[in-house]
């Protein structure tokens, strides 16, 4: 329990600092949306009107103090202000309409990346110096080697362009309206197996050789020839004293891989003109829409902050070493 505290409290205190960081830079980068806003009628509205958009998109006399603790009480209630991009949406109401098709396709991409990665670094690093091993880890590196972008368009160019099996683009098709009907179900999957194909297989390679080096690794430790000695099943050496041990680094990087994985979804996202908030991320940079990329950027922070603790809290249980102090 001790640990578990420990932890926690150095997760609330990285997650003030990330948060006091994303307060912060936004309010140093030059100009604002309401600037940008103003610029474009050059010169041609009038005073009161340019207070009015500097009060709307966020403006404030307040000093940097006042500021921050308005921002820490936004954190609390999710209400950011108005998106400029998305004008007159609110920040929070774009958020809720993008997240979820972010969240849904990140989270299963990258569960399933992980999954099948360390399975095959498994069985690769258990039947190592076999053909398995020889032509597997060749076949995943190259492909984990291209970048996001590049391959997916080279999915898009062969399975929507050229053999027309999979949507071009998007995240549903436009005659289905939104909603738990077996209708918008069905055309939310077509349209995001091409994005979820794209991000899962370039993550498998990491994985695979990362638990395929640890496996060969472990395999050596006395602990595993003397199971191996006792003459217990191969099945149970390979999972319960070599698999186990050797998966402990892959659990850690897995919650850190969080904040990669979001990052080329991201680019896959405006590739595939997907619907989520890589796609709003884009769209908001594009229009300096300060206000709803620090809302994004906190989301991805405190989402990969949850996925640290939980991966952490999990090393305990399965790691008897990290509870001794």
């Amino acid at each position: 329990m001790r640990v578990l505290l420990r932890k926690i409290a150095f997760y609330l205190l990285t997650a003030w600092a990330a948060i006091s960081l994303n307060f912060v830079i936004p309010r140093i980068m030059p100009g604002n949306p309401a600037d940008n806003l103003i610029n474009q009628f050059h010169g041609k509205i009038s005073p009161a009107a340019v207070h009015a958009l500097r009060v709307l998109f966020g403006g404030s006399d307040q000093n940097l103090w006042q500021q921050y603790v308005s921002y820490w009480h936004s954190v609390f209630t999710g209400d950011f202000g108005i998106s400029y991009a998305y004008y007159p949406s609110k920040v929070s109401t774009v958020l809720g309409q993008s997240m979820y098709w972010t969240l849904i396709l990140v989270t299963i991409c990258t569960v399933l990346g992980f999954v099948i990665g360390t399975s095959l670094g498994m069985l690769a690093g258990w039947k190592r110096g076999s053909w398995f091993d020889s032509w597997l880890v060749p076949i995943t590196t190259f492909l984990s080697s291209i970048p996001y972008f590049w391959f997916a368009i080279i999915i898009v160019y062969v399975f929507a362009i050229s053999l027309k099996w999979f949507p071009l683009s998007g995240g549903y098709a436009i005659d289905q309206s939104i909603g738990l009907n077996s209708g918008f179900i069905g055309s939310a999957v077509n349209y995001a197996i091409l994005p979820a194909a794209t991000i899962t297989v370039a993550s498998i390679g990491g994985w695979l050789i990362g638990m395929r080096n640890m496996m060969v690794t472990t395999l050596s430790e006395d602990y595993v020839r003397l199971a191996e000695a006792k003459g217990l099943p191969k099945r149970r050496v390979m999972y319960t004293y070599a698999a186990r041990n050797a998966m402990l680094p892959s659990l850690s990087g897995f919650a850190m891989s969080l904040g990669f994985v979001v990052g080329g979804s991201i680019v896959t996202e405006v590739v595939f003109n997907y619907p989520g908030i890589g796609s709003v991320l884009f769209k908001a940079a594009q229009a300096a829409d300060y206000p709803l990329m620090s809302a994004i950027f906190l989301l991805i922070t405190v989402l990969v902050l949850l996925a640290n603790l939980v991966a952490d809290i999990a090393y305990v249980f399965l790691d008897p070493r990290t509870r001794e102090s």
